[in-house]
């Protein structure tokens, strides 16, 4: 295996005992990589995605991290390589950014200990790379949803992980929003960590990602360079629903919008 794969997934069966929602699923990822996980509601993506992290065990086929087997890294060790950013939900305590960051350390702590100064330091500089250091002594209940995902993100980050897995990272975030998350994926590919995230916006994968993987029904349609597997006609199959594609005048990439009659 290639020294810089992060992930690798063989013809892994995923889903529940009883219940195997997706089958013959292969994906890799690499250092400095954003890969896109692109799908229909009840595809599969959630499942595969717990699944690659752990949550979930395989039913089949197998997970490597770092070339050696998920299932062998024990817990604490593998939390502090492989990150994972749930759906932004509102935090029922009023915990500031800062202390919401922090808590990304636990991997890195014992069972006792408390966060020190070094830790302190790290979750400030999470913040910092993300450029929301003057959200740290602000409540995560008086910050945009945005922000808040950027939060999450930061806490991942203190991890000091080299992969970051984020589920639906824009879910429910405005358009501005959106785009602060976006920006922030690319931030963590360009300081060499391997990313993937899921996502039911064909334009923001294919602005975003590097690569793609289509699922439907618990299967891959496509696999590759997000300009060679995000079409028309691709998206067509994906979400069996109709495609319309608004082309780029400058030559930049089109747009994918849902076909309806007025």
């Amino acid at each position: 295996m290639d020294v810089t794969t992060m992930l690798d997934a063989t013809e892994l069966s995923v889903g529940y005992p009883g219940r195997v929602v997706g089958s013959g699923l292969s994906l890799s990822l690499q250092g400095g990589e954003v890969l896109a996980l692109l799908g229909p509601n009840g595809c599969g993506k959630t499942t595969l995605l717990k699944t690659l992290l752990g949550l979930l065990p395989a039913l089949g086929g197998s997970v490597q991290l770092q070339g050696r087997a998920l299932a062998a890294w024990p817990l604490a060790e593998r939390a502090r390589v492989l990150a994972y950013v749930p759906q932004g939900q509102a935090s029922t305590f009023g915990f500031t950014a800062l202390e919401m960051v922090l808590m990304g350390r636990t991997a890195h702590l014992g069972l006792i200990a408390r966060p020190g100064a070094k830790d302190r330091a790290i979750a400030q500089t999470s913040l910092e790379r993300l450029g929301i250091a003057h959200l740290a002594d602000r409540s995560v209940h008086r910050i945009s949803g945005g922000e808040r995902q950027l939060v999450l993100i930061a806490r991942a980050l203190a991890q000091q992980p080299q992969a970051v897995l984020l589920d639906e990272p824009t879910a429910s975030l405005d358009f501005g929003n959106q785009g602060l998350v976006m920006r922030a994926i690319r931030t963590l590919a360009g300081e060499g960590l391997a990313v993937l995230f899921t996502t039911h916006d064909p334009n923001q994968a294919l602005r975003c990602a590097d690569r793609a993987l289509l699922m439907r029904e618990g299967r891959v349609l496509g696999d590759g360079a997000v300009q060679r597997v995000i079409e028309a006609e691709a998206l067509r199959t994906l979400y069996d629903a109709g495609v319309h594609q608004v082309n780029d005048a400058a030559g930049g990439p089109p747009v994918f919008l849902p076909e309806f009659k007025a």
